[in-house]
């Protein structure tokens, strides 16, 4: 069952370090990239993963998760919902804590053979206004 409850995403968004950020583009007008600016902004390291570019947002562009070059804590994942299931393979292999499902994508499959693996899975929300709903403010801390 996808994650809801505002403590948890609360804590997976504050105990985050490092963000994979599946379907980056460095078109400012797409969310991928406006999102991923926004993450760096506040204090994540975020690797985008994108085979269709070599570099976004002045950052290394990696083609698939298992091209990766560490560890990350999160997949957020800007892809259709058919596209997600390899994305949680990898998301599975390469040892990640969670998989973010942005707005609107939703694959109720996927979210079941992350959960069966051990990752929190969040679908069907956006990162940013999460982050600005339940992070903002004095008692933030950092990310």
């Amino acid at each position: 069952m996808p994650i809801d409850q505002d403590e948890t995403l609360q804590s997976i968004l504050r105990s985050t370090r490092t963000i994979a950020v599946v379907g980056a583009s460095p078109k400012p007008w797409r969310d991928s990239g406006s999102i991923a600016q926004f993450l760096v902004k506040n204090g994540y390291t975020v690797t985008p993963v994108n085979p269709n570019y070599e570099e976004v947002l002045g950052m290394p562009c990696y083609p698939d998760l298992r091209s990766l070059p560490g560890p990350v804590d999160m997949v957020d994942i800007f892809r259709k919902a058919e596209e997600v299931l390899p994305i949680i393979d990898q998301a599975i292999e390469v040892g990640a804590k969670t998989v973010w499902m942005q707005l609107g994508v939703v694959n109720e499959e996927a979210a079941r053979r992350a959960e069966e693996a051990g990752l929190q899975v969040v679908m069907d929300r956006c990162i940013a206004i999460e982050f600005r709903r339940l992070c903002s403010g004095p008692e933030r801390g950092s990310p």
